[in-house]
């Protein structure tokens, strides 16, 4: 099979496509024909060396995956060769035409869901949900900050919080990226460099502030966020790419939380329940993910130059085992 390898850690060019052999499953394992694999700001941080978790060399990169069941392992009862599913927490990368999990690690795809669809869910849609019900306790009826909404975890992030009966403010840098975050059901959507774009935030909410954000920026943002905060309010960091001074007497004056999360700290209990939350929204349409782009296999380094520009409008995808594809 094809597959992407990175032999050391480095720019995008480290990554080649190279032949290995096809995946057999042990117990309690399945392989899975990868026909999209999700691809996220952590995987090029892992790629580059810079994350603190880091694998064995060569390896495989890819988190996010979907596509068929091709072999099921002894013991394994739950999944049937040519089953639907997505996964997370794969045994080997989901940048490549196959992928082996643990059983345990893959998730039925609903059928109204293409594959790149669900190679959209496992990463994205459970960081959004842990960030507002589990860190951010999010309520029905508070009002939510999305800052820096248009792309995967933040559009996840307003479907879920909307269809929990939350307000929604979403921001974004582009006028087409607002767009898209209005046609997700966002209430309020800011433009997040203009200059009055925070004294919009205190009118909306008749200057009580906001009760959650969930912070895609923080290095840019977090002083900023804790200025529009209401009293008892909580800001969850999902993203940073740097240093940043705040003031704490302004964490003091809001009584505020600030938390943040990594998914790789999610227990297996807690990701179980995420996941069963998860089927339930894509089964009632309620969580759709958004899918931005799709690239060959051969076009990993440009993916992975793209995912970390700003200005995100949903997902990119690879897709292994698009049938026109042509290898060198």
């Amino acid at each position: 099979m094809k597959a992407i390898q990175v032999h050391q850690f480095g720019e995008p060019a480290v990554m080649q496509v190279a032949d290995v052999e096809d995946l057999q499953p042990a117990a309690a394992q399945v392989v899975v024909q990868i026909q999209a694999a999700g691809v996220n700001p952590v995987d090029a941080y892992i790629r580059a060396g810079s994350y603190s978790r880091k694998p064995d060399l060569p390896y495989t990169p890819g988190i996010d995956g979907a596509g068929i069941v091709v072999a099921v392992g002894e013991g394994v009862t739950r999944w049937q060769v040519g089953d639907r599913v997505y996964g997370g927490w794969p045994l080997s990368g989901t940048y490549a035409q196959q992928a082996r999990y643990s059983a345990e690690q893959v998730y039925p795809l609903p059928e109204q869901l293409s594959f790149a669809q669900g190679a959209a869910v496992f990463v994205p849609c459970s960081t959004a949900y842990r960030a507002l019900f589990d860190k951010g306790q999010a309520q029905p009826a508070e009002t939510v900050l999305i800052h820096g909404a248009t792309g995967s975890v933040g559009l996840a992030a307003v479907q879920l919080a909307k269809s929990r009966g939350l307000t929604v403010i979403g921001t974004g840098g582009s006028a087409t990226g607002r767009q898209l975050v209005v046609e997700q059901g966002a209430d309020y959507v800011l433009d997040h460099h203009a200059d009055d774009y925070l004294d919009q935030v205190m009118e909306f909410t008749a200057g009580q502030g906001v009760a959650i954000i969930v912070e895609m920026l923080a290095n840019v943002n977090l002083g900023h966020d804790l200025d529009i905060l209401a009293l008892g309010g909580r800001v969850v960091i999902v993203g940073n790419r740097g240093t940043v001074e705040i003031n704490p007497r302004a964490i003091m004056a809001k009584e505020a939380t600030l938390t943040g999360l990594t998914l790789f700290n999610t227990s297996a209990t807690a990701m179980s329940q995420i996941q069963a939350a998860l089927q339930a929204s894509l089964q009632n349409g309620t969580l759709t993910p958004i899918v931005c782009q799709q690239l060959t296999l051969t076009e990993a380094a440009q993916a992975h130059e793209q995912v970390m520009l700003s200005g995100a409008q949903g997902k990119i995808v690879l897709l292994p085992n698009q049938p026109e594809q042509t290898w060198g």
